[in-house]
């Protein structure tokens, strides 16, 4: 009777719900992963591109090393808080604890926003010491290279502030714990990509 089932049953009648390895998943929480995991995917080929750029700029004789700021390592610290803060509410989202997901959220993005807010002071401290973007090819990669990566990291805030949103509105409520669950991988990720180019711009 069992084999009979699965031979009759018609998947459209159930195309809100599929059995992965790990329970039930909805295609929209599936369709939401892939695309975060394509985005990151483009984003890396981006980051990748200038990074070869680097190198191969590095060769000209006009190049010069910057001195990096050392609030550089303060502000690192507060990302790798910020990430972890990110997974804890992805733990509670799991869980459903929707009042430990929301603190845990916004100690996310105020940590995120203190590193914004630190890498800024890096500049303005670059700037009155001299280094201005004009003034030396790897000046200008410093600038570039952190500029960007703390624009991908406004965009995470803008839908972290979304989530936050959701999460007053009983209707939609249930729909956060998987973003959530995006939200904290696209916070690694770009840790990861922090972590690699503050390497490489300590060692250049």
């Amino acid at each position: 009777m069992s084999l009979l089932r699965k031979i009759s049953a018609k998947p459209w009648e159930h195309a809100g719900e599929l059995e992965g390895l790990h329970g039930a998943f909805t295609p929209g929480q599936s369709a939401g992963r892939t695309g975060l995991y394509m985005f990151l995917a483009v984003v890396t080929s981006f980051f990748l591109l200038f990074m070869v750029t680097y190198y191969t700029r590095m060769q000209f004789p006009d190049w010069e090393m910057l001195a990096d700021p050392k609030i550089l390592w303060a502000n690192t610290a507060v990302l790798i808080l910020a990430s972890l803060a990110l997974q804890l509410a992805s733990n509670a989202a799991k869980k459903h604890e929707f009042s430990r997901m929301r603190n845990w959220l916004l100690a996310g993005g105020i940590l995120t926003l203190v590193f914004i807010g630190g890498q800024w002071v890096a500049w303005e401290q670059l700037v009155a010491s001299g280094y201005y973007a004009r003034s030396n090819p790897a000046n200008a990669f410093f600038y570039l290279f952190t500029g960007l990566h703390a624009l991908h990291l406004a965009g995470g805030i803008w839908f972290m502030a979304l989530l936050g949103f959701r999460l007053n509105q009983p209707n939609r409520r249930e729909q956060v714990p998987s973003s959530v669950t995006l939200c904290a991988t696209y916070w690694h990720y770009l840790l990861l990509v922090w972590l690699v180019l503050f390497t490489l711009l300590l060692r250049t």
